[in-house]
This record gives C-alpha cells, structure tokens and sequence, in this order.
C-alpha cells in the first residue's frame, strides 16, 4: 500500500515498521497497551545489529572496557542510595472529568492545575485538575508471597546502577586498572506519564551505558574523549552529521550529581531530541553506595599507593531511540524510472536483511538455482528468499525492508552460472559468479 501523501513522516515510518515486521502496538488484538511496543522479525534484527556494534565498540575493541549483565531486580537500598526512591519524582496533574493524566508543566493547561480557572487540555473542562502530587517514576512489585512494606523491590529505572555495585567485583575479577569501564546493555522501565513519539519514548525500554571510572583530576580529559567517540561512533552507523548536534547542559539542567554533561540530539521529524547523553557523574554515585552499604569502594593506585573514590564518565543510549534515529534517517520517498518508491537505506552492517534472492521466473532452472544461491548464502548472512509477484514489485518490498542488495537468478544464470546482484541505492547491477557471492557480499557490508 502506497503511503498517504498528506500523512507526516512519522505516520509513514510507523505505517511501515508495522507493514514490513519492524515494530508492532503491544497487545494490540486487546486494543494495545499505551506506548508498550514489540519488536517484529525485522525490528528485532536491527536493534540486535545496533547493539552488536555497539559491544563491538566498546567491549571487544578495547581492553579497557569490560562487560556485565547485571539483574533487572536489585536490593531496594540501592535506589535510597542512588537518590531515585526520594527524588525520581514528576508533578502529576489528573482531570476528574476526561480522566486523562498530565505533567503539571504541561504547556497545553491553561491556567493553574487545582484553580476553578484551570482548563483541561484535553476536554476542555474548568477546574476539574487536581492540584498538583508527586509521582515517583519507578515500577513498584514484591518479592516473595505476602504484598507488604518489608517486601517492596523496584524494577530498575536505569542500568547504571548494577554496574555501580559491582563495580568492585569487576575491577578485582578482571585485574584492570583505573582508568576502565564497565558495560552494559539491559532492560529498564520508568511509568511515564506523557510516553509518545512511538518508540522516542515508552515505558519499556532498553539501555546501552558504559561507566568509565577514572582518577579525579583526569576526569575533563576523559570526558571530552567520550564525547568525540561515541559522536564519531553515531556517524559510522550512517546518520547523517548534519541531523546530529550536542545540546550541553546549563546549571538549571544539571543533575544534582553531574559536573558537567551533554546530550547527543538527533533532529527527528517532531523536532531535536536527545537519544544519548555523556555525563560526568563524578564520585557521586560510588560515594552514596559506600555509605549506604557501609562498603569501602575505595581504589587503591598501586603505582603512587593513592586511595580515591573513582570519577565515573558515563555514556548512555538508548537502544530503542537509537534505532529509531536510524530508521527515521534511513526513510526516504524517491522517484525512479517514472515510479515512486520508499526505502529504507540503511547501513548495510544495520540492515536486518542482507540480501534478497529471487528467481525471475518460477520455471526453467531457475527456482532451483535460485534456491541453491539461497542455502548457501544463509550459512553467512540473514536473506529472504521471494519469488511472489513481479520482479520490480520485489525490488519494491525489499527497498521498504532496507535490504541493501537483491539477487536475481534469471535465464543467462542458469547458462553461466553468474546472478545479477542490484544495490539498493545507487540502483547499480553487477553480474555476479553465484560461487562467489559469499565473498562479494562480504566485501560489501564491511565497515
């Protein structure tokens, strides 16, 4: 289906992760569950491609960096210490009327939430919000059989935690040295109260954050090191650097443990929004859990014998808007040959689908060969077979998918034993030996 001219490009891109398999409503045969999102064969492929390079980049590059996979459920002092159980706090307005749900701040109220004057957003209605109430943005469950105080546990809010306290078990097990980083890429859920923008922001959520703890003094340097890398490391993803910018943080943006900090901001079609942050944390963190756990985190230098709290240098993306930057920048409208097509042009490493393979006719050969090509490549590559319809609708849907190459089998394959091969973006065809497309393809999807 063809998209709606007067749709926005976010209708688009959402339209078509849900027609080619990249991102379905949650539960959406009960009518879905608000801003919960699942990701479909495609979907599920690309963001594991995102998050292999990045634990390429920064685990198996480096010797520096170690990884972890911390649980999703921590002991509950681990927030008071972090601050989230006092401060991880929104105001929370609600309409007694329309019973919608907003941020005191919210720039749509008209008037002061808890005044007859006030006005809902949504339907309209004078003074019935509330007054204002904090609301913590942590999930709340129990441990064990009994719902009650002593039991209470927190799914996580952020990774950075688990990495925080183990930070010792680490250092000791792996026998670095500071300067080093912890790794980490999990789960973590906050109950928004305004989630929206599809997958920009939900309440489920994956993170990929690196800790990097250093000696105090050294922390600017390594800070600004970061800061480059993990721009330099977006850009090698294929997203455009002119859609990219740094929003660095002002003294009223500051979190309470931050030295300094700035946000990696992609310009989405609903405007610049961060999806990576680089923070100096200094020892903050290690400090609080010092003294809530009566544990000394201490590091000994062994060259000058100096004991220090580490500085910790944080990055921090999210899986799931990192995947939406590259969708969003990767979605283009084109015409070619007089027909107007949607592609995908992804990186070829991101790509979920390497290559297609279709016979140009379901006769003479050519679906067997077509098949062989098929088999042998799927040894080395995910690729989709597809031998429904025409071969220019077939282009179509692959362009749709983001596949960088399809493959076709035709009459001269079946004499010679060579296949065309068709690249997404440059629309270029190659005449291919089909014994050596492995190491053509390879070739190709370097980098």
């Amino acid at each position: 289906m063809p998209p709606n001219p007067n749709d926005t490009v976010m209708d688009k891109l959402v339209s078509l992760a849900k027609r080619r398999g990249f991102v379905f409503q949650s539960s959406e045969i009960y009518g879905g569950l608000g801003s919960v999102w699942d990701y479909g064969p495609l979907g599920v492929e690309l963001k594991k491609n995102i998050k292999e390079r990045w634990w390429r980049s920064m685990v198996h590059k480096r010797e520096d960096i170690e990884g972890l996979d911390a649980a999703i459920l921590m002991h509950p002092k681990v927030w008071e210490a972090s601050g989230h159980v006092a401060g991880f706090t929104d105001p929370l307005v609600d309409c007694k009327h329309c019973k919608n749900r907003f941020r005191a701040d919210d720039p749509r109220i008209k008037g002061t939430p808890g005044e007859p004057s006030a006005q809902c957003p949504v339907c309209g209605s004078k003074g019935t919000l509330t007054a204002p109430r904090m609301f913590n943005l942590m999930f709340k469950t129990f441990i064990g059989p009994v719902e009650e105080v002593a039991a209470v546990v927190y799914l996580r809010p952020e990774t950075a935690q688990g990495i925080y306290v183990n930070y010792l078990n680490v250092l000791q097990s792996s026998r670095q040295k500071v300067p080093f980083g912890i790794a980490q890429i999990g789960k973590a859920f906050r109950n928004e109260i305004t989630p929206g923008n599809f997958i920009f922001r939900t309440r489920e959520f994956e993170q990929m954050e690196m800790q990097f703890f250093v000696k105090p003094g050294t922390d600017n340097e390594w800070f600004e090191f970061w800061r480059q890398e993990r721009m330099k490391w977006l850009v090698g993803l294929g997203v455009r650097p002119e859609k990219l910018r740094f929003h660095r943080h002002t003294k009223e943006e500051l979190a309470h443990y931050a030295k300094d900090a700035y946000d990696i901001q992609y310009e989405f079609p609903f405007g610049w929004q961060e999806f990576e942050g680089v923070h100096n944390r200094t020892n903050f963190d290690l400090s609080r859990h010092q003294e809530f756990s009566g544990k000394k985190l201490e590091y000994l230098d062994p060259t000058t014998s100096e004991r220090f709290i580490p500085y910790v240098v944080e990055t921090s993306a999210g899986a799931d808007r990192t995947a939406l930057v590259v969708l969003v920048d990767a979605y283009r409208e084109e015409e070619v040959e007089g027909e107007k097509r949607v592609v995908l042009r992804l990186h070829p490493a991101l790509a979920p689908l390497k290559a297609a393979v279709f016979p140009l006719v379901n006769k003479d050969g050519m679906p067997e060969l077509a098949r062989r090509v098929f088999d042998e490549l799927r040894r080395h590559y995910n690729v989709f077979y597809d031998d429904g319809g025409s071969i220019g609708r077939r282009y179509r849907r692959q362009d749709e998918a983001g596949t960088p190459f399809g493959i076709t089998v035709d009459g001269q394959s079946t004499q010679d034993g060579t296949v065309t091969v068709r690249d997404r973006d440059t629309l270029k065809q190659d005449r291919v030996a089909a014994d050596r497309l492995v190491a053509y393809l390879g070739e190709k999807l370097k980098g």
